[in-house]
């Protein structure tokens, strides 16, 4: 999975690299912005979504969020440390 991540996060880069020299650099304007639209589609709909399921795979999400739970076990850690409020 961590192969088929780096193989498509290159491709990405490569494509868009491609992209912008065509554009900058090459006469057909229209081709290089439909490559770097089909790379951002590519790497929202595709690599996005692979890389999130690959990082958080195997991860609680409850100790992520911040519950009543969460709050009150923070604030138990050090009774002594007040915490700033910003609106002063």
């Amino acid at each position: 999975m961590k192969d088929i991540i780096r193989i498509l996060f290159f491709i990405i880069l490569i494509s868009f690299f491609i992209g912008f020299y065509l554009k900058n650099y090459g006469d057909n304007e229209v081709l290089a912005e439909k490559i770097i639209g089909s790379t951002v589609l590519i790497s929202v709909l595709i690599f996005l979504p692979i890389f999130l399921y690959h990082r958080w795979r195997g991860k609680d999400i409850k100790n992520y969020t911040l519950t009543k739970e969460n709050y009150e076990r923070i604030r138990s850690l050090d009774p002594n440390k007040k915490i700033k409020n910003k609106t002063q």
